[in-house]
């Protein structure tokens, strides 16, 4: 690899010479953003002025993201990261040339040098982190946005719990109710269609927090069963201080659930995969509906409280 403002040139030529290739990703990291600090330079024996320059090499000419080890080079010096040797079938995006396995261990080097922003400092995380820690941490970082917790289907749409609540109320049309008890009606005309069927989510406004009230028919292995659980919108930490009881009855026999609602950092799938929330079994549902027992008519009670 050329050294000093060769390197430079190789990348931003590297960039030009690869956009008809469409790979880049949303998450072009510090570029034109206010994460884009350059405190200080990193020594003059690299030929670097300062850390944006350093960051500018750190980038993949491809998705445009921070190259982690193993960071790979063509014969020419020009870099990619490990991901996008594979998108780019072993051929170097700058000049074609085979990729092979050639490490370029001098900018691994450069990169055990640096300490980076959260890429979530725009919302509230002000940690610096080594480069090698900073991408563990932003897997967990709590100021990371928030996915929509939707269920009926699949919704890619991320962001903070204001902008959240907005969406599904908008985009989503989900019920949306101020008050921390409940009393809903669930009603099936086919019962015995329960794979995978999702009833409307409902939101509810309690306690200045937001909260999701699912309701969902599904198999657990061969038996039928209907499933209600509460999500909590916020972290998990925060979940905990709340609780909330479900029950659902009828000819004076109940069954009562209580529990603590899952973070929505929980995916839907994973919460009711673990079964933690109300089960009903399809028979004793149809026995509470009443009637012939031919359709679903469910009352669903439930509280939310706060714990002292």
């Amino acid at each position: 690899m050329a050294p000093g403002g060769g390197i430079c040139k190789d990348v931003i030529e590297s960039r030009i010479a690869f956009s008809g290739y469409d790979m880049a990703t949303s998450s072009a990291e510090l570029r034109g953003s206010p994460l884009r600090k350059a405190p200080s330079g990193l020594g003059g024996n690299l030929g670097v002025t300062s850390t944006n320059d350093v960051h500018e090499l750190l980038e993949c000419p491809v998705c445009l993201n921070l190259m982690y080890p193993p960071i790979y080079q063509c014969p020419n010096g020009h870099t990619v990261c490990s991901i996008c040797k594979a998108r780019v079938l072993n051929s170097c995006p700058t000049c074609r040339n085979e990729l092979g396995n050639i490490r370029c261990l001098a900018l691994e080097k450069v990169a055990e040098s640096l300490e980076l922003p959260c890429k979530y400092q725009i919302l509230g995380c002000n940690d610096i982190f080594p480069y090698y820690s900073k991408l563990k941490h932003e897997k967990s970082c709590r100021y990371r946005p928030y996915g929509c917790p939707y269920a009926g289907v699949e919704c890619s749409v991320t962001g903070d719990i204001p902008y959240l609540v907005m969406h599904l109320k908008n985009d989503h049309k989900v019920d949306m109710h101020d008050g921390c008890t409940f009393n809903h009606r669930y009603v099936k005309s086919n019962p015995s269609e329960v794979e995978n069927a999702t009833w409307m989510l409902t939101v509810f406004n309690c306690f200045g927090r937001q909260f999701c009230l699912h309701f969902e028919a599904f198999h657990i292995g061969m038996a039928p069963v209907y499933m209600t659980f509460l999500r909590f919108m916020g972290d998990e930490d925060e979940a905990r201080q709340f609780s909330y009881s479900l029950e659902v009855g009828g000819y004076g026999r109940k069954v009562i659930w209580q529990g603590v609602p899952r973070s929505i950092r929980d995916s839907h799938r994973k919460v009711r995969d673990s079964q933690d929330g109300l089960i009903i079994q399809r028979n004793l549902a149809l026995f509470f509906s009443g009637g012939d027992r031919q359709e679903l008519k469910l009352k669903v009670a439930g509280r939310i409280w706060k714990e002292q």
